[in-house]
């Protein structure tokens, strides 16, 4: 099927097509005259990949899970174990941007919110030293 139909039948423009083969993504053979020929299953490889990144997926992980995912015995066994993944990534990176947030709501209102917190911050705040470049508020 050439670019025009394919894209057509998956919902996205010739332009996206041509990225995904340039990054590799999809392949297509080029014809005597220079046309690019897909096979009719590429459709649903399209409308995977855009599902995939819907899902939060990036191109790149599309890719390099694309070839194991069509080599599957089981293709559905093989996307719930590539999910279970994603999954622990998503976790590991909501404890790091739980942690991240502490860490950023612990300097709100302190002397120098840029100061790593060594020290308790009673005795930063006690502190009769305005570092420079910072006003000390009016009475």
């Amino acid at each position: 099927m050439r670019i025009g139909e394919l894209a057509a039948q998956a919902g996205m423009t010739r332009d996206t097509i041509r990225f995904y083969e340039k990054v590799g993504l999809v392949a297509g053979r080029r014809l005597h005259n220079g046309y690019r020929d897909f096979p009719p299953e590429t459709v649903a490889w399209l409308q995977y990949i855009r599902t995939a990144q819907a899902l939060g997926f990036s191109l790149a992980e599309i890719a390099r899970t694309g070839e194991k995912l069509r080599e599957a015995p089981d293709t559905a066994e093989a996307l719930s174990t590539l999910f279970e993944e994603k999954i622990q990534v998503i976790d590991t990176r909501i404890a790091e941007l739980t942690t991240l947030r502490a860490d950023l709501a612990a300097r709100v209102g302190t002397v120098c919110p840029l100061r790593v917190a060594d020290r308790p911050a009673e005795a930063e705040v006690r502190s009769d030293r305005v570092p420079t470049g910072v006003r000390r508020p009016t009475e």
